[in-house]
């Protein structure tokens, strides 16, 4: 660190000229934040805002993590007809070398080669879309919130919209240690964007740490999408050897780009500014979900799609890549040629091999009300809300009540105790500040006051990790309540193992404590109780299944590509596991025989009423499918699914709609 630095003088990166300078002294102390760090009440009672339209908006900081990472979620959210605005934070604009092996090498030029990406994107969009490949787009220069710009790309095709919206920050690099995981970091250090080769945006904007945040929130208030795709905020610890680790592109003592996590945070607190200046004068809770998607941690995990899925996700980087031979009508370039061809298959590092959520967990949680009707609980707009069946049976809920708690990820467990009450578990944003502030997460936990009735208030239940950089490794919890009244539950730590605390009859909680288990293991934990009531838990791991038998480590199982179903069975296991082997689509048992269960994603089961297991899960276009006594049904109607679907007593399906609304499906029998 420079003693201008030291001091705490503000610093301007210079990103147009493609280098690293300290091109500007703005001031000699550091400037107060403009405004602390957004967050809505977390009080619940909001009016929440229903009725808009589908509209798919996701962050990327490079051209092609959304491509690498986030299909092929996007691709069928596309499919469906739900319009699609995707922002690119950086101008990945890198070393400037848009290059393969055996091609002369060639004068750095990031103003080219940032082009020539931009170019691959609109090049594969229009390949989703069904389009020409080189179809013209609709190009313009935009203004943002304070007046910054950027370059936004349209292509409508047969009906359907996708936006590339391109804000063009320096990216992180080993000579440009000052990017954008310093903006997060750093209030006093300032950003100034690239110019990419013929962008209708003319002049560089500069931005430090508020107002890419504010530029975010505004974004979103523009286009109030109803689904959010981001990175991982929060990605594994790893530590890997030096060399290794610059091989894999990845940041000291982490599974991902430091580009990654920091445009995942930027995104996490732009979308709580947004709801939190919604709801600043009693205006409703914008009405969306949230899905984040792990990055280079799909490098170190078995490989989870099949070879359809995989061969249809990598054709959609073709396009991106592009080829030098191309008539594109770009003179700066065709596409990211060294991810052209057959690379993304061939690259070694395999991050177009699998597509994983960062908080995998099913969803929205469903219970049934005393009077019979179906009660589903979910994460929308950050909060906890609750969604009632308008009549029993009806298959329809209606408009959701806020239950508040937010900002919480988008996963949300429940239990239901002995006299019908729920409790709903989640993971909140405790900190999120940035500029050398507090980033903590924290487990919290609603509890219902009556069956049916109200909640109580939200109650803090802690870490298992005491540290608040190893506290935002923790995953998604799962609990189940034990037939003694007792209530598990299980969370992923930072080790990549298992924690878990009890709620005791009473309502004491017990301590944290680590299961025993030498294997490191995903998120996605399945846990359930068999028939002489001991609790199981079952998780995917690098080399098995890993599973427990109330607390204790029972027999491994083999591995999985994703987390696994399971129902109990007899027999001295306990339970029948159903699992999909890693890049493999068909389902298998442990023990016993699978149905014919082909597709990919979290599997789910329940016993059916004939005693035999239930099964749901995606088939390999993503559409929703259910086993049940041998017979296949599939979903082909009805609101567009996001997420992971719910099975409720192996006979109804509730999952989350691209309209922030969730839909209920009663196969017939």
């Amino acid at each position: 660190m420079d003693d201008n630095r030291r001091v705490a003088r503000r610093t301007v990166l210079a990103g147009a000229a493609g280098g690293l300078a300290a091109a500007a002294v703005a001031g000699c102390s550091v400037p107060a934040p403009p405004r602390d760090a957004a967050s809505a009440d977390p009080a619940p009672g909001r009016p929440v805002s229903t009725g808009r339209r589908a509209l798919l908006m996701q962050f990327a900081a490079h051209p092609d993590d959304d491509l690498y990472f986030m299909n092929p979620d996007t691709q069928r959210l596309l499919d469906a007809g739900v319009p699609v605005v995707s922002v690119y934070v950086t101008a990945g604009e890198h070393n400037g070398k848009n290059r393969i092996a055996g091609m002369p090498e060639s004068r750095p030029d990031p103003a080219a080669y940032s082009s020539a990406r931009h170019q691959g994107l609109r090049q594969a969009y229009a390949d989703a879309l069904g389009a020409e490949t080189f179809t013209p787009w609709t190009r313009r220069a935009v203004e943002l919130a304070g007046g910054r710009h950027a370059e936004v790309d349209t292509l409508v095709h047969e009906g359907r919209r996708v936006e590339l919206v391109f804000l063009n920050l320096p990216m992180h690099a080993p000579l440009r240690s000052m990017a954008l995981p310093a903006l997060w970091e750093d209030r006093a250090l300032e950003l100034r964007t690239h110019l990419s080769t013929g962008s209708p945006v003319a002049r560089a904007d500069t931005y430090d740490h508020d107002r890419l945040v504010e530029v975010i929130a505004g974004l979103l208030a523009s286009y109030r999408p109803t689904v959010v795709h981001t990175l991982d905020p929060d990605p594994d610890v790893q530590h890997s050897p030096e060399a290794t680790r610059k091989r894999d592109s990845e940041q000291p003592g982490y599974s991902d780009h430091g580009d990654h996590t920091a445009v995942a945070c930027f995104t996490w607190a732009g979308l709580l500014r947004w709801v939190a200046d919604s709801t600043a004068r009693g205006g409703p809770v914008p009405a969306f979900t949230v899905n984040a998607f792990r990055g280079y941690y799909n490098r170190h995990w078995p490989k989870n799609l099949p070879p359809a899925v995989l061969a249809e996700k990598a054709a959609h980087l073709v396009p991106y890549g592009g080829d030098p031979s191309w008539d594109c009508g770009n003179p700066s370039g065709c596409g990211d040629y060294g991810v052209g061809g057959d690379r993304p298959l061939t690259n070694w590092k395999g991050w177009v091999r699998s597509t994983h959520y960062r908080w995998p967990a099913a969803g929205p949680a469903v219970a049934e009300e005393p009077d019979g009707r179906l009660a589903a609980y979910g994460v929308l707009g950050l909060r906890a809300v609750r969604w009632r069946e308008t009549g029993r049976a009806s298959g329809v809920f209606g408009e959701p009540e806020d239950l508040g708690g937010g900002p919480l990820v988008p996963a949300l467990a429940s239990a239901v105790l002995a006299d019908g009450r729920v409790l709903l578990l989640g993971v909140r944003f405790a900190a999120l500040s940035g500029r050398g502030g507090a980033n903590r997460r924290e487990l919290v936990l609603l509890e219902q006051r009556t069956p049916g009735g109200p909640f109580l208030a939200w109650r803090g239940l802690g870490n298992p990790e005491r540290e608040d950089d190893r506290g935002r490794r923790i995953g998604a919890p799962v609990a189940v309540t034990a037939p003694d009244g007792r209530v598990h539950l299980f969370v992923r730590n930072a080790d990549k193992g298992v924690s878990t605390r009890v709620r005791e009859v009473g309502g004491a909680w017990g301590p944290w404590r680590a299961l025993p288990g030498a294997e490191e293991v995903q998120d996605g934990l399945t846990a359930l109780v068999d028939d002489a009531g001991a609790v199981h838990l079952l998780a995917a791991g690098r080399a098995h299944v890993l599973h427990w038998v109330d607390g204790v480590a029972a027999e491994p199982l083999p591995p999985a590509g994703d987390p696994v179903a399971a129902v109990p069975a007899p027999g001295p296991a306990g339970v029948q596991v159903f699992f999909r082997a890693p890049a493999d689509g068909r389902l298998r048992a442990a023990r016993g025989e699978a149905p014919a269960f082909e597709g990919y994603g979290r599997l789910a089961a329940a016993r059916g009423r004939d005693g035999r297991p239930v099964l749901l899960g995606r088939d390999p276009r993503h559409r929703v499918q259910l086993s049940r006594g041998g017979r296949l049904s599939v979903r082909t109607r009805g609101e567009t699914p996001v997420g992971d679907p719910v099975l409720h007593r192996g006979a109804v399906v509730v999952g989350l709609g691209a309209g922030a609304r969730p839909w209920l499906w009663r196969p017939s029998s």
